[in-house]
Order: structure tokens, then C-alpha cells, then sequence
């Protein structure tokens, strides 16, 4: 079974620039995957397609994500981080050609799968080696820096699009031509890390796996981040419809700053996590349910700031149940699964990020863009009290199991 004893007998030298440039390479995936953000109404515009269809895009990338993740999560603990890296760079430069050349919907949906895969490869083998590179006791810190990696990827991605499109030429190609050339730099810089995990001669691709003995906690943690998630998929699918049919606002960086502030505050939120303790739960839920009330009220009233802070406050609330969660697992589970069971954290997120995006899609195109976002806003709020709920129980039975 493949193991992190390699990583024993790497210089510290080497050890921090490995760490770079694998928190480069999550990074730069991430990227890929939130650049269309802020440039959807132009594609709408330009495409000629329905709200329905602007979610549906974001949520195929999700799908696509969990498929990934289900099907290929574990590939890394088998074959090694570092090729499972390399193989998400590369499609990920051409998920980024793809929407270079994009006419039109098709095109876009095959971009969004592929960019979905990429993120699928990355995510388990990068955040599994940032742990296996991290010198003794520092599972925490590699999981924050995942995290930064994760969510600072995802935040840069709608702000290099919207300066780009607002400031730049060719608004639906320029920042397709920039992430790609930052892919092709992290495929390069790869060629310095090394493998942190022995290569078995044969064997099959584990799937996501979660022990027995860290279940009940899993499974309250990755709930309490899905609805998040949740709330973040809709946030990212349709701020700049709302910007441009509600509030009038038609700037392309001003539909970016919104995103960015909840994937920012996501990475933020992390940090807090191990200091809130047996309390994160609890506010996480709480800061959950505050941030629906503030977009039920964006919608009412058709304001900006409201979504904002909707956004900052809701990222930060994800991000203590996702730090947790990211935490748990790297001082919880073995190396010849650690990659699996992050897959299996992660598929459960995406799995949360893509269904409400699609409903909310449907139901704009029934109620409205106004009513949707209340009903969705309300939907979510209930689900956030479910799982603070039921988190208790399934806590009670993994001590049980313990």
C-alpha cells in the first residue's frame, strides 16, 4: 500500500519549494474552474441562451466534479500524486482552449465537464500531498494551505475575468488565454516535486471511502459544508443575472467582487475553525442562516449590499465547516486512503453545489429571478437547521462506533 515514508527523506529546502508549487497547481485548476463567473451575461447575451441555461453550465461543471471525484478520487493513492497533478494540468489547459474557441452552448458545456474533471484529479492528490509534504504535526497547516490553495483559486478566478472582460480586449477570450498560460507554468514547475507515496506494481483504483471510525463526524461536517455549498453554487451561477435584471448594475467587476468576497472569506474561515472547537458547528449553521436572510432580502429590496455582505458572510461560515473537515481527515485517516476519503468529502460539496443551482434555474424561468432566490434563500435555511439537528445524532452514533 503506497505510504508517506518518501516525505521523511526530503530536505526541508525542497520540501517548502514542493509545497509551493503543488499550492500553485491547485490553485491554478481552480482558476479555470470560476473564470466563466462573472462573464455568463455575456455569453447569454452573445450564445443566446436562457437563465435555465446559466445554471445548468455552472452545474454540469459540479456534476462533472462528483463523477470525477466517485469515479477517479482515489486514483492518486494508487498511482502517485504527482502524475494525477500532472493529468488534471493538462486537461485543464484543454478545458481553457475549449472555451477560447467556444461559439457556443455545447462548447461551453464541454469546457465546464472537463474543467469539472480536472478539479475532480487535482483536489484529492494535492490536497493529500500538501499533508504528506508537511513536516511532523503540521496536518493543520497543510490543511489550511489546501484550503487557501482550494478556495484562493476559486476566488481569483471571477476578479482575473471581470478585469479582463471589463478592461481588457476580446472579453470572452483574453482571460481564457491568460489561465492558460498559468496552467502551462504549474504543469512545468511540477517537474521539481517529488512523489511523496510508494508505488504499488499493480492494483485497482480505490474508491471514496470514508473509515468507520471517523464516520459520524464526516458525515456531520461534510452536511454542514454542502449547504454552503449549496448556497455558494447559486451565489457564483446567478450574481450577475441579479446585478443585471435587478439592480441594474451592469459592471462586469462589480458582478466579480461578490464571488470573490465568499470564496475569500471561505479560505478565511478555515482559520477560525480549530479555535471555535465544539462551537464551530454552531456558528457555521448560524452564519449560514444569517447570510440566507440577507439574500432573501437582496431580492426584495434589489440592493447590492446586502448580497455582499450576504457573501462575505456566508463564505466565512462554509469555510469553518470545511476547514474541519479538511482537518479531520488529514489527522484521522491512513495515507493509503487519506486521498479517497477527501474525494468522498469533496464529492458530497459538489454534490450540494450543482442540484440547487439547477432548481434555482427552473424556478427563475417559472417565478422569476426575485421569487426564486427568496424560496431557494428559505429552502436552504431550513436544510442549514436539519443538519445542526441532525449533526448531534450522527455525533452521538460515531462515538457509539468508537
Amino acid at each position: 500500500m503506497p505510504t508517506n515514508q518518501q516525505s521523511a527523506v526530503i530536505s526541508d529546502g525542497r520540501r517548502r519549494v514542493a509545497t509551493a508549487v503543488v499550492m500553485w497547481s491547485f490553485w491554478a485548476v481552480m482558476v479555470g474552474t470560476t473564470v466563466p463567473t462573472p462573464l455568463y451575461p455575456l455569453y447569454e447575451h452573445a450564445f443566446g441562451f436562457s437563465a435555465l441555461a446559466v445554471t445548468v453550465t455552472f452545474a454540469v461543471y459540479a456534476l462533472a466534479v462528483v463523477v470525477g471525484l466517485l469515479a477517479l478520487g482515489g486514483l492518486s493513492d494508487r498511482l502517485g500524486r504527482r502524475p494525477i497533478a500532472a493529468a488534471a494540468l493538462v486537461i485543464a489547459v484543454v478545458a481553457a482552449l475549449v472555451f477560447l474557441v467556444a461559439g457556443d452552448l455545447a462548447v461551453l458545456l464541454v469546457g465546464r465537464v472537463l474543467s469539472g474533471l480536472a478539479a475532480a484529479l487535482i483536489t484529492g492528490a494535492a490536497t493529500a500531498q500538501l499533508a504528506e509534504l508537511a513536516s511532523p504535526g503540521g496536518a493543520t497547516r497543510a490543511g489550511r494551505l489546501a484550503l487557501a490553495a482550494n478556495m484562493g483559486g476559486l476566488a481569483s478566478g471571477p476578479l482575473l475575468a471581470g478585469l479582463l472582460a471589463q478592461f481588457g480586449p476580446w472579453p470572452l477570450r483574453l482571460s481564457w488565454v491568460v489561465t492558460a498560460a498559468v496552467l502551462v507554468v504549474a504543469l512545468v514547475a511540477l517537474a521539481v516535486v517529488p512523489e511523496t507515496v510508494s508505488r504499488p506494481a499493480a492494483g485497482l483504483i480505490r474508491r471514496p471511502t470514508v473509515p468507520a471510525d471517523i464516520r459520524g463526524r464526516f458525515w456531520s461536517v461534510a452536511l454542514s459544508a454542502g449547504a454552503g455549498f449549496a448556497v455558494l453554487g447559486v451565489l457564483t451561477a446567478v450574481t450577475g443575472l441579479f446585478l443585471a435584471q435587478i439592480a441594474h448594475i451592469h459592471n462586469l467587476l462589480v458582478t466579480a467582487i461578490i464571488v470573490v468576497a465568499a470564496f475569500v472569506c471561505t479560505g478565511a474561515g478555515q482559520v477560525l475553525a480549530n479555535r471555535l472547537g465544539r462551537a464551530a458547528s454552531l456558528a457555521s449553521g448560524a452564519g449560514m442562516i444569517a447570510a440566507t436572510a440577507l439574500i432573501a432580502a437582496a431580492m426584495v429590496t434589489g440592493s447590492y449590499l446586502p448580497l455582499l455582505l450576504a457573501a462575505i458572510l456566508l463564505g466565512t461560515a462554509t469555510g469553518i465547516a470545511v476547514g474541519h473537515g479538511i482537518t479531520l481527515i488529514n489527522t484521522s485517516t491512513p495515507p493509503d486512503i487519506r486521498s479517497a476519503t477527501i474525494s468522498a468529502f469533496f464529492a458530497v460539496l459538489y454534490t450540494l453545489l450543482a442540484l440547487p443551482s439547477i432548481g434555482v434555474g427552473a424556478l427563475i424561468g417559472v417565478l422569476g429571478l426575485r421569487t426564486s432566490g427568496i424560496v431557494f434563500a428559505a429552502a436552504v435555511a431550513l436544510l442549514v437547521v436539519g443538519v445542526l439537528v441532525g449533526s448531534r445524532r450522527l455525533s452521538r452514533e460515531d462515538a457509539f462506533v468508537r
